[in-house]
């Protein structure tokens, strides 16, 4: 069977999460055995309830879920004895700063919440959400970045973990 010939698989509830003590049990069997397939959903996919997607291995799926349930990291969609779908959010982006001084650190946070950006803070650095977009968000600070107040670090993925030179370290 090719890839084109995969059946829909229907997706209709979520069954537990990839921590649940069983689950994570059986999904440690399946996955020395290559039998544990992802679903890979960015931030608005990762919000819906109704969505017709593919598995990390191509199979097609259609997920329809109840409004008392919502998709979250690790949810598990389907477990069998020979396979088990899984849903794995994609980190989110984020544009990383770091402000020379106090004062300057005070100015670029006023800036980002003035705009409404979700920020996190990480020692010296602010990361800001990039879903803006990084134009958007480097014009906007232009200013800061242009007296050498602030630096822009570059772009990461994973909390905690930056990515220096506009890497997109995943």
């Amino acid at each position: 069977m090719t890839m084109a010939e995969l059946p829909m698989v229907m997706l209709d509830a979520i069954v537990g999460l990839a921590t649940d003590r069983e689950i994570s049990r059986k999904l440690h069997l399946l996955d020395h055995e290559g039998r544990v397939e992802f679903i890979i959903l960015d931030k608005e996919e990762i919000a819906s309830r109704s969505l017709t997607v593919k598995t990390d291995r191509g199979t097609p799926c259609t997920i329809s879920l109840s409004r008392a349930q919502r998709l979250v990291d690790g949810a598990v969609l389907m477990i069998e004895d020979s396979r088990a779908i899984v849903v794995k959010a994609e980190p989110e982006r984020w544009l990383i700063f770091r402000a020379r001084d106090a004062a300057a650190g005070l100015e670029l946070g006023y800036c980002a919440g003035n705009m409404h950006w979700p920020v996190r803070f990480e020692g010296d650095h602010l990361y800001v959400a990039g879903e803006f977009g990084t134009r958007h968000v480097l014009d906007r600070l232009r200013h800061v970045l242009d007296r050498g107040d602030v630096s822009f670090i570059g772009e990461g993925r994973q909390h905690g973990v930056s990515a220096p030179n506009g890497g997109k370290g995943k």
